[in-house]
């Protein structure tokens, strides 16, 4: 475990785009107790900042814009945090998550879309020092789902690179489907080679892969459940082993956020928004056990990260960014009271 302080980058919706956070700001995480602080860089007001990602090798995050025109921002940390170039189009409306691909030369972004606008997978090429150049390629999501009012067409909600690096997938909440794409690293272009259906009425949200990348594991927000899934990494192909409640709270409308993985491979959390808490599991075999839940330190947990033994916590509607200390049998417990943090909804860890 690292001693040294991390910076701890969080995203939040602005005014413009129905908030009250600052954009992107900066704070400071204690690895050992787990005590966050703000940094002294000064927040910088990127619109709509609801999800950040890290250039894998340069000192350059890059930002949704979640906004119905729906941009990209890419933003240097050297010392400081500042725009790097102008804001991009995202090829869609409300941009809601994005990720690097591990070479540093492209950036993935997932659209989410809006009534009238389907769910749609952009790339960006990125120039030698991360700037955003020019789009590359553009895929539009087709579907729909049993759930009125969120499933009427597709949702893009995720996209990311499979551990081996040879697919994306893409989750879409509208369609009930994961798509998995490969991409030409040469043209930045995408070719789908597999559809995987999930559950009708699920709406997988996100996923996280096990460490040896044989598992995928979904946060289904319109079902409730976290499902297990065997991936194929030869094929990009997903196979449903198990499901399981994502809580176990009662008479509450719930709906999961974000699920990661720890680097052990034996568990699991999930945010659940609603019920609003951190859910643990525990893997064995295929199969997740409920390991328990703690409160999230605020009210609608959206984001989490994992950094050096502790949960990042994202609470959307009370604006607080909560730590949560893993013990060593995967229980998250709450070491010190929740940070203010308006409209935050993701965390990153550099």
């Amino acid at each position: 475990m690292r001693t040294n302080p991390l910076i701890v980058l969080t995203g939040s919706y602005t005014k413009d785009s129905g908030g009250d956070g600052p954009g992107i700001a900066a704070l400071r995480l204690d690895p050992t107790t787990g005590h966050l602080s703000y940094d002294e860089v000064e927040p910088l007001p990127v619109s709509g900042a609801s999800y950040l990602a890290a250039h894998p090798s340069l000192p350059v995050v890059y930002s949704t814009n979640e906004t119905e025109t729906g941009t990209v921002s890419a933003v240097t940390r050297d010392g400081g945090l500042s725009p790097l170039g102008d804001p991009m189009s995202s090829g869609g409306a409300n941009p809601c998550h994005l990720t690097v691909h591990p070479d540093g030369e492209w950036l993935l972004t997932a659209n989410y879309g809006s009534d009238t606008a389907p769910g749609t997978v952009a790339v960006h090429r990125l120039g030698a020092d991360g700037r955003l150049l020019e789009p590359t390629d553009l895929v539009v999501h087709q579907g729909a789902g049993p759930v009125t009012g969120r499933q009427e067409g597709s949702h893009a909600h995720q996209v990311l690179v499979a551990p081996a690096g040879r697919f994306v997938l893409a989750t879409d909440l509208g369609a009930d489907t994961v798509f998995t794409y490969r991409l030409d690293t040469r043209a930045g272009t995408l070719e789908r080679v597999a559809v995987n259906e999930m559950r009708a009425g699920s709406g997988p949200r996100h996923l996280a892969f096990s460490p040896d990348g044989a598992l995928v594991f979904s946060a289904d927000e319109l079902s409730s459940t976290v499902t297990c899934h065997r991936y194929d990494a030869g094929t990009g192909t997903l196979t449903a082993l198990s499901s399981v409640p994502a809580t176990t709270a009662e008479d509450v409308v719930n709906q999961p956020g974000a699920i990661v993985a720890s680097p052990c491979g034996r568990y699991v959390w999930v945010t659940n928004r609603g019920a609003d808490t951190v859910a643990a599991f525990r893997l064995a075999g295929s199969t997740l056990e409920p390991l328990g839940e703690v409160p999230a330190g605020g009210t609608w947990p959206r984001g989490l990260a994992l950094v050096d033994g502790h949960l990042l916590v994202a609470n959307q509607h009370s604006g607080s960014l909560a730590v949560l200390r893993v013990l060593d049998d995967g229980t998250p417990t709450q070491p010190h009271p929740p940070v203010s943090a308006p409209s935050v909804v993701c965390a990153l860890a550099l």
